[in-house]
């Protein structure tokens, strides 16, 4: 067979493809491509093998961003191995349609219809307009702000590490995990080594909120800080929404984790030690999956607590996985304004479409279903493990966080498996997930008569 025959025939079955399947096709092959880059002797340090499922699983962690390990970063990877895995961050936490469309456009290609849907489906869009310049603005921000964050943390180490070329390493990692909210570390112990150290401590924080507070917040942000000072701008109803319920949840996660653990964890700590981890612990639950503590120590109501705001995860458009915010926020608004008699959802002096309220509703429903499956599956085929374990590790790996209790490197074969499954479905998302598996949408040439039914 000729290549040019090769070459048809591959492109005929890429345009029978969606675009969903079309971009879980790529992320797959960005999985495919990043294991064998992860299994390269050159990327371990002397005397230490890879198996196959680590290397998937670290791949997998790694495009999902989520940051579980089944093997020790520092202990298994060498320089070029670090590299290795900020490459493939960028990859899973900008999204490969960004770095995609980036390279299209070095290269001088033109960005057509069917690439434009593909960024649309990746970035969770619903219309066309502007689609390539999203893509750049994502690009130019992200970047910017891994690089002020390498160069302050890289600064902010010299004091921690012998070398300036270590300090800045250490720095540059930091900085790239932070920012895509992955959770690798390269100290070996995540964030513990700084647990006193408020300065990393926020700056890091900064890192997680700006990469999973949602790109359409940057760049919103980024137009009203550049406009003309006598222009008016107006926010959007999504950078309202998600903005408000970020910040909301971090701040009541930080003071629920406060009064659940005062009498325990927080019994001999200071007030402002006590105030840091409950901030930090409930910023990284948004999907950074860094720790400035062994999370375990935490009592059960607090760790199940925080499952549930790794199962909520980050914003939509964003580095981050589970529900995400604004479905979250748009279930709290329907229940509230239905209890008030209300049949719609007012808000910031918008009305939300009713068919976003019927999509997370959608979302929310399939997430728990997806979870509780995993959980039961993961009780039968990891029975030496307690079921806040398991609830804990299930909820991190669909909201992409990354946080464990400990039992990651201790999971079998098929415990690996249905995390892996869980992490990859949290980065492509729910939807995208449901319309993987559905076929092709039929139009409905007629309808029954309706009739009400019992509910509740």
């Amino acid at each position: 067979m000729t290549y040019l025959n090769i070459t048809k025939k591959s492109s005929n079955i890429t345009r029978r493809l969606s675009s969903v399947q079309l971009i879980v096709l790529f992320y797959l092959t960005a999985v495919l491509v990043s294991t064998l880059l992860l299994s390269l002797p050159i990327a371990h340090r002397p005397n230490v093998e890879l198996s196959l499922i680590d290397a998937v699983f670290t791949a997998v962690s790694a495009i999902s961003v989520t940051g579980l390990t089944v093997v020790s970063t520092v202990e298994t990877f060498n320089e070029i191995g670090y590299f290795i895995l900020v490459f493939i961050l960028q990859f899973g936490g900008i999204g490969i349609m960004t770095l995609g469309t980036f390279i299209w456009i070095l290269f001088g290609k033109k960005i057509g219809l069917k690439d434009r849907q593909l960024i649309m489906t990746d970035q969770n869009r619903s219309t066309f307009s502007g689609l390539v310049q999203l893509m750049k603005q994502i690009l130019v921000i992200i970047i910017t702000i891994e690089i002020i964050g390498a160069i302050i943390l890289g600064i902010h180490f010299l004091q921690y590490f012998p070398t300036w070329e270590e300090a800045f390493l250490q720095g540059f990692f930091a900085s790239v995990s932070a920012t895509t909210n992955a959770g690798f570390d390269i100290t070996g112990t995540s964030l513990l080594p700084f647990a006193n150290d408020y300065f990393v401590q926020f700056i890091n924080m900064i890192l997680l909120i700006l990469g999973a507070i949602g790109f359409p917040v940057l760049i919103e942000l980024k137009e009203f800080l550049t406009k003309n000072k006598n222009a008016s701008y107006r926010f959007t109803l999504f950078t309202k929404l998600t903005t408000v319920t970020f910040c909301l949840l971090i701040v009541l996660g930080a003071v629920i984790i406060f009064l659940f653990e005062r009498n325990h964890f927080f019994v001999d700590k200071t007030w402002h030690e006590a105030l840091f981890y409950s901030l930090f612990q409930s910023t990284s639950t948004r999907n950074g999956g860094l720790a400035t503590m062994d999370v375990s120590l935490f009592t059960e109501p607090t760790l199940l607590f925080i499952s549930g705001l790794m199962f909520i995860g980050a914003s939509p458009s964003s580095v981050g996985g589970g529900i995400r915010t604004t479905t979250f926020a748009i279930m709290i608004l329907s229940i509230f304004f239905y209890a008030k008699g209300k049949d719609s959802i007012k808000v910031f002096g918008r009305e939300v479409d009713p068919e976003d309220i019927h999509r997370s509703f959608i979302v929310i429903t399939t997430a728990v279903m997806i979870c509780s499956t995993a959980i039961i599956l993961m009780c039968i085929l990891e029975p030496s493990f307690k079921l806040i374990e398991i609830i804990f590790e299930v909820s991190s790996a669909f909201g992409t966080t990354g946080l464990s209790m400990g039992i990651t490197p201790e999971l079998s074969l098929y415990g690996k498996l249905v995390i892996i499954v869980l992490m990859f479905v949290g980065r492509i998302g729910i939807f995208s997930f449901l319309f993987l598996i559905r076929g092709k949408t039929v139009k409905e040439n007629f309808k029954y008569p309706k009739e009400k039914v019992i509910i509740g």
